[in-house]
């Protein structure tokens, strides 16, 4: 008996620590990090507060939008010279730019029932199969080999997207053949989006004016913004004119200050701008803004900024302005009277870019109907404004995508199938914070399975320790 027991305590010695090794291994601090080389990057408030008020008159309708900013960023992809080199700051990545050279912006989706899902289940229903930015993002080369996407459109990444435009909405590849997008454009298959920037559009009163289907796409013409690169000898295209502005170039520092003068000089638009000079004498940290601002053409300059839109007293308060019916079908939702639509809000701050934006619950909008937010019917050219806001909150949405959430790995896919909208069922926070599990999942899918199996080899070793002591025994055993 006595080497019965030496086997027990062996088993305990070796296995008790061996399982609590295994634990810590498995379960660590129970932090998960940021991870940017994975696109993982959380804000550190996962809602914000928005205000919108919206009104119209026989011939444009007017959206003001109010949202708190610790800072107003509107530098925006810029060129410092540096060494006989200009380097650019401000491209897209994951969290916030460490220079702070991305705009904010204010994104607005608008659809007249045309897309049903989308007034259930908002900007969701836009976000498939591996989009850009995602931990699983399809390569640029996977995208460049594609027929329609790569080789006729043109594009590297994966974009936003509306699942009817996938034969399979779970497989970013599957689009419908040529004839069916175009019948689906026609039939009113696409959200319309009203896209303002603090730093490409804002400075000369003008908003970007794009559509969702297949992808995301400008509007037909010309916008606001175009590139000041030129890739053949690596320098801007154009500079300020010294004889307009006073200067040939702004300075890193300014830049890098935060103090904005929205009177002074920030942006380089076409009236201000000549032919860059490479023989000037430039001077390290000297900045040439990346984006030549111009007035668009089109229907793609259909929205302009109403008034001022600043940035004062830690918010950002933004009027956009179009017309009721632009002309443009194919392009734009127009707005009647009597009409119901339904409309989803997204904010970019704190120099953050691509997804690492917040957005809203689909909200309906009425013009003379009664509806979430009630639009008001003025007789002037401008609203008068007063102090009535539609408030709503948005939140951070994370790595979750439509694929998801009509999966049988979402638990909540049987009520998309049934059509139940997901504003009465789930509020701002709750969403923010599956979109942070999700982030996560797969390191968290890991953990549970590794933990699964220290549990299951702790209770192997428990058992076997514990074994002898229930084997029957013989007659003098205990001598």
């Amino acid at each position: 008996m006595a080497s019965h027991d030496k086997a027990t305590g062996s088993w305990l010695v070796l296995g008790l620590p061996i399982a609590l090794g295994l634990a810590w291994i498995t379960q660590g601090t129970g932090v998960i990090g940021n991870d940017l080389e994975r696109n993982i990057w959380i804000p550190d408030e996962l809602t914000m507060p928005l205000r919108v008020q919206a009104a119209y008159n026989d011939e444009r309708i007017f959206f003001r939008y109010r949202w708190p900013a610790e800072h107003a960023h509107v530098y925006h992809d810029m060129l410092r010279y540096e060494g006989g080199n200009w380097v650019r700051h401000g491209a897209s990545r994951a969290g916030p730019d460490p220079d702070g050279t991305y705009e904010d912006r204010v994104t607005m989706l608008v659809d007249d029932g045309g897309v049903p899902d989308f007034g259930r289940y908002g900007g969701y229903i836009t976000v498939g199969d591996r989009m850009r930015f995602f931990t699983d993002s399809a390569s640029p080369a996977e995208v460049t080999a594609h027929p329609h996407l790569g080789e006729t459109l043109g594009l590297t990444e994966v974009q936003k997207h509306l699942p009817e435009t996938r034969h399979d909405a779970a497989d970013w590849r599957s689009v419908v053949d040529a004839e069916t997008l175009a019948a689906q454009r026609e039939a009113g298959y696409f959200l319309d989006l009203w896209h303002w920037r603090a730093g490409r559009s804002n400075p000369i009163g003008a908003s970007d004016d794009q559509w969702v289907g297949e992808d995301r796409f400008g509007d037909a013409g010309q916008g606001p913004f175009t590139t000041n690169w030129d890739g053949a000898t690596s320098q801007p295209r154009w500079m300020f004119d010294p004889e307009t502005t006073g200067t040939h170039a702004l300075r890193w520092e300014d830049v890098q200050a935060e103090q904005i003068d929205f009177d002074g000089l920030y942006y380089l638009s076409r009236a201000m701008a000549v032919e860059f000079d490479p023989n000037h004498s430039w001077q390290d940290g000297d900045v040439i803004p990346r984006r030549l601002l111009d007035e668009g053409e089109g229907s793609r300059s259909d929205i302009s900024v109403h008034g001022d839109a600043r940035w004062a007293d830690g918010h950002w308060d933004v009027t956009l302005v179009r017309d009721l019916d632009t002309g443009s079908p194919l392009d734009d939702k127009a707005f009647r009277e009597q009409g119901i639509y339904d409309i989803g809000i997204a904010v970019h701050r704190n120099a953050t870019g691509s997804r690492w934006h917040y957005v809203s619950h689909p909200h309906s909008l009425g013009l003379g109907r009664h509806a979430d937010i009630q639009a008001q019917r003025i007789d002037g050219d401008a609203p008068d404004w007063g102090d009535v806001w539609f408030e709503m909150t948005l939140f951070y949405p994370g790595q979750v995508d439509w694929p998801l959430l009509i999966s049988r790995a979402h638990a909540g896919a049987p009520d998309i199938a049934a059509g139940k909208p997901v504003r009465p069922r789930h509020s701002e926070r709750q969403l923010a914070l599956y979109g942070v599990e999700m982030e996560f999942n797969d390191t968290i899918t890991r953990q549970w399975g590794l933990t699964l199996f220290a549990g299951l080899l702790a209770m192997l070793g428990v058992t076997l320790a514990l074994l002898p002591t229930f084997r029957p025994h013989r007659r003098g055993d205990h001598s």
